[in-house]
């Protein structure tokens, strides 16, 4: 079963609950699928305690056109809880399967409010004698506050660049949650889909 066809039946399983951070909470269980113009992937990772995450991604690669997994680290680095926000910074990282010398790391940070949300991811990946480096940047607004169980929606623009392509790409992207999943779509005519869906349990 191909890499689209699995993403698929995730999407399908599991559309129903969850915030986009790559640490859960202490014992929980997080199942991740992305896809965009430089990968697709399928990315489980368990929560020893809230600070830190141990997972396994299976990713293929669309840049150098190559399949592989991901032995992945994440660790929660700060969080600040305030009256009405919060921020929280991750240190992320993984080694291929392939080889020791092809491996990722970066960092991860967002701030939020009910209404407003600003975050980045911005990585380094090494690929033999190969790498690259790739960053996103995001914003977004609630355009209505949902309580506790309800289905929470943001409006919001996300920048993208690779080091690869050399060129930004910027698109509207719409992000859905409700309880333990979390759907985000984005489109641009010339990156295509820029998809993320997630369920914690």
């Amino acid at each position: 079963m191909g890499i689209n066809k699995i993403l698929f039946v995730i999407f399908i399983v599991i559309i129903v609950n969850v915030d986009a951070r790559p640490v859960s909470w202490t014992q929980g269980s997080t199942l991740m699928a992305y896809s965009n113009n430089l990968k697709n992937s399928i990315y489980y990772h368990f929560s020893p305690t809230y600070k830190f995450s141990l997972g396994l991604e299976m990713v293929e690669d669309k840049i150098f056109d190559n399949s592989y997994a991901y032995f992945r680290f994440t660790r929660l680095l700060n969080r600040k809880n305030m009256q009405n926000s919060q921020r929280n910074l991750y240190f992320r990282s993984g080694v291929s399967s392939k080889q020791w010398a092809s491996y990722f790391f970066g960092l991860q940070g967002d701030w939020e409010t009910r209404r407003l949300f600003a975050g980045f991811n911005v990585n380094l990946i090494e690929s033999g004698n190969r790498d690259y480096f790739n960053q996103s940047y995001q914003v977004g607004i609630a355009p209505y506050l949902g309580e506790f169980g309800d289905l929470h929606t943001w409006i919001m623009v996300k920048t993208k660049r690779n080091s690869v392509a050399d060129e930004w790409s910027t698109f509207p992207v719409i992000r859905l949650f409700k309880g333990d999943v979390m759907l985000e779509l984005g489109y641009n005519g010339e990156t295509s889909w820029d998809t993320h869906l997630m369920y914690r349990f």
